[in-house]
């Protein structure tokens, strides 16, 4: 059984960093590209999270969407089975609750959320002063 389980969310400032963890189990952790979307309030459907960045787990090739590019940095350690997305210079615009998923797709890069065969559980963050 496939499990992917984020942490590290919380409440930060303008400016300040967070790192958020997602941890796996169930599945070939050399194999799959794992992402990380976010779901702003209002959105309602899987479809509707936004791909923030997304790396492949074998190569470790990565991916940003442009509006994180410069301020996040995705990483992996496959020895803990984690991923990680270290975000620096917070801006409220970032607020949303942040999930990791995984894929399979070969074009996993355009970071399509109708892709991800499987989601966490989604861990909150709030850019606020």
């Amino acid at each position: 059984q496939v499990q992917l389980v984020e942490s590290g969310g919380g409440l930060v400032q303008p400016g300040g960093s967070l790192t958020l963890s997602c941890t796996g189990s169930g599945f070939d952790f050399n194999y799959p590209a794992l992402g990380w979307f976010r779901q702003a309030s209002g959105a309602e459907r899987e479809g509707e999270r936004e791909g923030v960045s997304i790396i492949h787990l074998g190569d470790g090739l990565t991916y940003y969407a442009d509006s994180v590019k410069g301020r996040f940095t995705i990483s992996k350690d496959n020895s803990a089975n984690t991923a990680y997305l270290h975000m620096t210079d917070l801006k409220p615009e970032d607020t949303a609750v942040y999930y990791c998923g995984i894929t399979y797709a070969g074009s996993y890069w355009y970071m399509d959320p109708r892709r991800i065969k499987h989601w966490g559980q989604g861990t909150p963050v709030t850019v606020s002063s």
